[in-house]
């Protein structure tokens, strides 16, 4: 197949279709989501577990980098190489194929492998009246569940906190330069590498749920989130106490699977949208809520009007699509539209971004997708809070919203959704952040990059809306603020004006963000985008002695560490 030893070597293991060299070909899997590329030796595609621990070994025995990933739709280029600075040959290792998924007990918990994705996830479980941590809608179409857990992702959903477990069979080399597997799944599967990846792979283990200390979920969440004077952020990625083995690992481990907790549906839920011109109403509505209710609202997503306008106007034909194709399609499609757009942007004679040109185009044709009500409160007020509610707190929510606003009806109003309403409002929401993009792209003519950023502050914020100066300000075409309100995670995503200086915006935002005390990135992880916090360097240096797996993750070396302490 080619003189490289490496690829002979990984020859011996997967077919030829599964190993992918020429740079046409793995440009797909080279290329972030937004932005950053880098070479590969090689990109190949694992089948079974025994599969990816031997590509491991070959790995390790040739001294190459070895990046991990699933989906690639991290935002911070953290699955994919960055630069033409590494000091090895990479390989890329494509999970997706290894999608099982194993159901324990009556589905109270779940084994993931690396490749089941969240849609895959939710599907098996919605039976059984279970809902995985987060589910689409709150996170990314084609998500996969150990790329959640690893980047500690956050999500729509308020109780849930952060993906999270301490329950994981993984391998790491060691600081002597050797490759080990870890079983920390607490179910007995064998003692050799071999035997536990053919027991996993073949279900022959308990699938009873066994009693164990380790954490499947972020149980504590929901106190923390209560706590709304702490001067400190409910959930970041650079928290160390979020940070065990797998989760938050970042790609410096190759996690085979993953054990997690499911949360039981609710029977009966109730969505309200609320509107205001003066944020200090939600404010209220959000201390009062976290810190009295006896029960948590389920969704709690902010959207100013700008961004409002942003989705609407250029996330048509994503809303559109989830609402009558459904979400298991998406996934490919999105996958499809990448390498289309990959071949014709290398196609000089025609305009960029095509595909995104035609399904804009498209959408135009359509009605007015947005609910009466939506749109009137779009002209009425400037902030909008979408809040669902379940079982118990539906009657909670009803009392006191109903009180609230009889004494504040000159600052703002809310009205109980619809089924109609209620869809149409989460997916305008999550339409936003494809939505800005877009925006940027069709617009290059007239507007420059756009900086994106997700961002935690502290539960006692009180000044949560944006105070920029006007050295900043006045470089910027559209500020757009959306985000999980009663976590006090947002997204900003800065549309800049044309000719203005993005990495010096992006410096000046974080100063700005620094003076505040707020933590970022929020959910996206560090990726190559943003400087590692010194917890999350060292959890990172721990992990990955040798820095054989994803380095430059988080601003740090890329060169080989010849020990931990270097």
């Amino acid at each position: 197949m080619s003189a490289h030893p490496v690829i002979n070597s990984l020859a011996s293991v997967l077919s030829e279709a599964h190993i992918l060299t020429e740079s046409k070909r793995t440009e797909h899997y080279r290329s972030g989501w937004r932005s950053g590329r880098g070479e590969a030796l090689a990109v190949v595609f694992p089948q079974t577990l025994l599969q990816l621990w031997e590509i491991l070994e070959i790995c390790v025995e040739h001294n190459c980098i070895i990046i991990m990933q699933a989906a690639k739709t991290g935002l911070t280029e953290g699955s994919t190489p960055s630069g033409q600075d590494y000091d090895r040959d990479i390989v890329i290792i494509n999970t997706l194929a290894m999608n099982e998924l194993v159901l324990l007990g009556n589905g109270e918990q779940i084994l993931s492998f690396p490749g089941t994705t969240l849609h895959q996830l939710e599907s098996s479980l919605k039976p059984l009246g279970r809902a995985p941590h987060s589910v689409i809608g709150s996170s990314c179409l084609g998500a996969s569940v150990v790329g959640g857990v690893a980047n500690n992702s956050g999500g729509a959903l308020v109780k849930r906190g952060p993906a999270y477990t301490e329950l994981a069979l993984f391998a790491r080399v060691t600081k002597e330069g050797k490759l080990e597997l870890v079983n920390h799944l607490d179910i007995p599967l064998g003692e050799s590498p071999r035997e536990i990846l053919h027991n996993l792979q073949h279900g022959q283990f308990d699938k009873n749920i066994t009693p164990t200390a380790r954490k499947a979920s972020a149980s504590d969440y929901e106190a923390r989130l209560r706590d709304v004077d702490a001067n400190t952020p409910s959930r970041f990625n650079a928290d160390t106490s979020r940070l065990f083995e797998a989760s938050g690992c970042a790609g410096k481990l190759a996690v085979f699977a993953v054990r997690l907790d499911t949360f039981a549906i609710a029977k009966q839920e109730k969505t309200y949208y609320i509107g205001t011109n003066n944020p200090d109403v939600l404010t209220a509505l959000r201390r009062h809520i976290l810190s009295t209710f006896k029960y948590l609202p389920e969704v709690g997503e902010y959207m100013h009007r700008d961004i409002f306008d942003i989705a609407r106007d250029y996330g048509k034909d994503t809303f559109l699509s989830v609402k009558h194709l459904g979400t298991q399609r998406l996934p490919k499609l999105f996958a499809l539209k990448g390498r289309i757009d990959a071949l014709l942007n290398k196609q000089s004679w025609l305009p960029k971004y095509l595909s995104d040109r035609v399904m804009q185009g498209i959408a135009r044709c359509f009605p007015a997708h947005l609910p009466e009500r939506l749109n009137a409160y779009r002209d009425l007020y400037e902030h909008h809070l979408i809040l669902k509610m379940s079982d118990n707190g539906i009657a909670e929510a009803d009392a006191y919203l109903a009180e609230f606003f009889a004494q504040n009806h000159q600052r703002g109003d809310y009205f109980s959704c619809t089924a109609e309403e209620a869809a149409s409002a989460y997916l305008n929401r999550f339409a936003a952040a494809g939505a800005a993009i877009r925006y940027q792209l069709l617009n290059q003519r007239h507007v420059g990059d756009i900086v994106a950023l997700d961002i935690a502050l502290k539960r006692n914020d009180i000044q949560w809306v944006e105070s920029l100066p006007d050295s900043i300000s006045q470089q910027i075409d559209k500020a757009l603020y959306y985000g999980h309100f009663f976590c006090h995670v947002f997204h900003q995503d800065y549309v800049l004006k044309k000719g203005a200086d993005a990495k010096a915006v992006k410096a000046a935002m974080l100063t700005l963000l620094d003076s505040r005390e707020a933590k970022y990135p929020a959910e996206h992880n560090v990726g190559h985008l943003y400087k590692a916090e010194d917890g999350l360097a060292a959890f990172y240096r721990e992990l990955d002695p040798t820095n054989t797996f994803n380095p430059g993750v988080g601003k740090l070396d890329k060169h080989k560490r010849q020990c931990g302490c270097c």
